[in-house]
């Protein structure tokens, strides 16, 4: 009987090494912190500020007031060009406040807004409730202080004439818009910020490296800023150089420049300190903390392992 011819072939080919078999498949490991492990960074650092000192709090504090302002400045010298169409202009706009948060978050500073995550640490009991109006009271001002003072540095420095004045003029008009708010728009728009901003701090808090830190907090800081939401500290740059630059000249013939207050300023910074409260505090710090309360153990535990 004859052999069929196919039986070498076929020997052939089972003695061949398969070549979906001989491939290992690399280990997919991500190079940052999970969601769990990014709350207890969060909450360790929460603690870690209740501990330092008040004139370290403040200082850092005065900081992160003058970095905030730094990038609030950098967002009117790259707006005020009036040839930009709108939406180009929000979002170059945005990128250039990102140089703010970038600073607080890589050069190490306290933030008022970013410490709003500290919610977290009350709801754990690992902070006591004065310690963390303590904290919230001396970083706010603190950051007033900074910006204020940047205001005055700006000033002296004649920025505001920069391109034959369309920076002041453009600082007038930015916080002329934010002073006509009403208070339910100014709250929404102050919860929807922080909302955008503690995030951006968690994916901070999250990465491994200062590459990691800048990239993954510039679109929900471009974006919050081209989606035109308040940001109390920022506003605290954005209020004091428009009255400054009102004073100086720029701006005068803009609608609604009456309405550029001292008062109208302090009345937004106040209302839109409230909305980056529950933005920060609630939305994101205790809706985190709730998530991720069942397994505290484990994560603290991951974490030290890494």
């Amino acid at each position: 009987m004859m052999q069929s011819e196919t039986t070498p072939v076929a020997d052939h080919a089972a003695a061949a090494p398969s070549v979906t078999s001989s491939m290992a498949v690399p280990a997919v490991h991500v190079n940052a912190l999970n969601t769990a492990e990014t709350e207890e960074a969060v909450e360790s650092a929460g603690v870690n500020k209740t501990k330092q000192s008040k004139s370290v709090t403040f200082i850092l504090a005065l900081f992160a007031g003058a970095f905030i302002g730094f990038g609030a400045l950098f967002f009117l010298i790259v707006t005020c060009d009036p040839a930009m169409t709108w939406g180009p202009k929000r979002f170059v706009g945005g990128l250039a406040f990102c140089m703010g948060l970038i600073l607080v978050l890589c050069c190490g500073a306290e933030l008022f807004t970013g410490n709003s995550l500290m919610a977290s640490n009350l709801a754990a009991r690992r902070i006591s409730l004065p310690a963390l109006v303590r904290n919230w009271v001396i970083v706010w001002f603190g950051n007033l202080l900074g910006a204020l003072i940047l205001v005055a540095l700006i000033a002296m420095a004649g920025t505001m004439g920069l391109n034959d004045g369309l920076v002041g003029e453009t600082a007038v008009s930015t916080a002329i818009s934010k002073v006509t708010l009403d208070p339910v728009t100014l709250f929404a728009r102050g919860v929807l910020c922080n909302v955008l901003v503690c995030l951006a701090v968690r994916i901070g808090y999250s990465s491994r490296s200062t590459a990691d830190k800048v990239l993954g907090i510039l679109l929900p800081i471009s974006g919050f800023v081209a989606m035109g939401f308040e940001h109390c500290v920022a506003n605290m740059f954005f209020l004091p150089i428009g009255l400054v630059a009102k004073a100086m000249g720029y701006g005068a013939g803009l609608d609604g420049i009456a309405d550029l207050t001292v008062q109208a300023s302090l009345y937004n910074i106040g209302v839109a300190t409230l909305g980056n409260i529950v933005g920060g505090a609630v939305v994101v710090a205790l809706a985190y903390w709730y998530v991720n309360n069942h397994k505290p153990s484990k994560r603290r535990k991951s974490i030290e392992e890494r």
